[in-house]
């Protein structure tokens, strides 16, 4: 592989402005406050009206009426229909050789149930919601699909859920505070920072990657400034209101903490870098992180994506291109740099329980390049590929290590709206290399959310 493999030309403009959604459904009112533009306060705070006597008696006769019975509490979707304010399910995507597909049940017409656990949560990119959805018998995606999807906001990117059940959803508009068991949208926290008009697309402004603090108290979310360098937003997850600004790198794809807590880490794919955040002053510092140089500059396709942090000594890992592990020690700033074998362009990745590093094969960007895969990396530095079909974008896995569930969202074209379920257990025969996934553990296709991104396990 050469310096300069591909210019990242493809995609390029913004779909549209979706200047119809920027009304009501991006306002966050808390109590009787009114917040206006930019984020201040009206002065409407303490503004009381007196009725008439007749408009009195009015209200007088709608108390009776309520006491009567003659109306209803706030009404939710079932599961298999849409959310709240959501959109209808897409149908199922075609079969794909090399796996198996499960279609999705039909909807239920049954009164909503809590979100059961180990229920998978996606934000859909290509629309305004998110959509959950049945892994299927043990979580190995048979005879799963998807439950119900919520309106959050346009064009969802990452999410983080936490222990109290509540996702934290970025999206172009704010971030989006969504009630995974009752399955609605409690709140969306605008952004201080200035991101220019709701758009869709891949280089849409809003927020991108997202992380949270580990006793719970913050998220912090990166947002994209077109155009220009980001920001890291903190938000206080219980006054959800943004206590805090500071600038990063060009387009903060990923965000991460430290295990303790301490440092927030930015991946900023169009400035080559990682911004690392002190979480207490918001100090920042830079580290660059470019394995192949920053030659072409945005029109590079040999940028940093995503990064996970490795608990044990809090180094950040980051993959590029299927060939280098870029290992990213933040208290130095010094990156060490260990071999892959994939051989394609890389995106989503994760850490499974046992220190497994699972890294998402987009597809080639140059004529050597390999497929889409999935890499499946032991502590050790040994890896297994399991062929995927078609680019995807993210992943998670199981609390037991043994599944990975694979987002066919994608930020460029060629996405699927579904999900790719991967058995990680080694297959039986070893010596088949071109198939590292038996029959037995082939993987298997969900259909799934709108060009799915960003996922997470309930």
């Amino acid at each position: 592989m050469t310096g300069v493999r591909g210019v990242d030309a493809g995609g390029v403009g913004v779909r549209g402005v979706d200047a119809g959604r920027v009304g009501v459904r991006g306002v966050d009112v808390r109590g009787s406050d009114v917040r206006g533009s930019g984020g201040r306060t009206t002065g409407v705070r303490g503004a009381r009206v007196r009725a008439a006597p007749l408009r009195r008696l009015t209200l007088g006769l709608l108390v009776a009426a309520v006491l009567a019975g003659c109306t209803t509490g706030p009404t939710e979707a079932a599961p298999g229909t849409t959310g709240t304010t959501g959109t209808p399910h897409t149908p199922n995507a075609p079969a794909a050789s090399g796996s198996t597909t499960t279609a999705a049940p039909a909807p239920s017409r049954s009164a909503p149930t809590p979100t059961p656990q180990g229920t998978l949560l996606v934000a859909d990119f290509g629309s305004d919601t998110v959509t959950f959805v049945d892994p299927g018998r043990d979580g190995s995606g048979r005879n799963g699909g998807p439950i119900a999807s919520v309106e959050v906001g346009t064009a969802p990117y990452g999410l983080v859920v936490g222990e109290d059940g509540r996702a934290w959803v970025a999206t172009a508009e704010g971030v989006a505070v969504v009630d995974t068991q009752r399955r609605t949208r409690l709140a969306l926290i605008p952004y201080e920072t200035e991101t220019g008009p709701v758009t869709t697309g891949e280089y849409r402004g809003g927020g991108m990657g997202i992380a949270l603090a580990p006793d719970g108290r913050h998220v912090y979310v990166g947002v994209n400034v077109p155009g220009g360098n980001g920001t890291l937003e903190v938000v206080d997850t219980a006054t959800r209101e943004v206590t805090g600004v500071v600038g990063v790198g060009r387009r903060p794809f990923d965000v991460d903490v430290s295990p303790d807590g301490r440092e927030v880490y930015a991946t900023n794919h169009d400035s080559f870098d990682v911004t690392a955040v002190d979480a207490d002053t918001l100090r920042t510092r830079r580290m660059e992180v470019a394995p192949y140089g920053t030659e072409g500059g945005l029109g590079s396709w040999l940028k940093p994506h995503y990064a996970v942090v490795r608990p044990q000594d809090g180094r950040l890992l980051l993959p590029f291109e299927g060939e280098r592990l870029a290992v990213l020690d933040p208290r130095s700033g010094k990156v060490t740099i260990e071999r892959m074998t994939a051989g394609t362009h890389q995106h989503g990745a994760a850490l499974a329980p046992d220190g497994t590093l699972l890294v998402v094969g987009t597809g080639p960007i140059g004529s050597a390049d390999e497929g889409p895969s999935l890499t499946v990396r032991a502590p050790d530095g040994e890896e297994r590929i399991v062929p995927l079909e078609g680019p995807h974008e993210d992943v998670a896995v199981s609390a037991d290590g043994s599944t990975a569930y694979v987002t066919g969202g994608f930020t460029r074209d060629g996405y699927w709206n579904g999900i790719t379920v991967v058995d990680l257990d080694k297959p039986d025969n070893l010596d088949a290399p071109a198939t590292p996934n038996n029959e037995r553990n082939k993987p298997i296709r969900l259909s799934a959310g709108n060009r799915p991104l960003g996922i997470a396990i309930l």
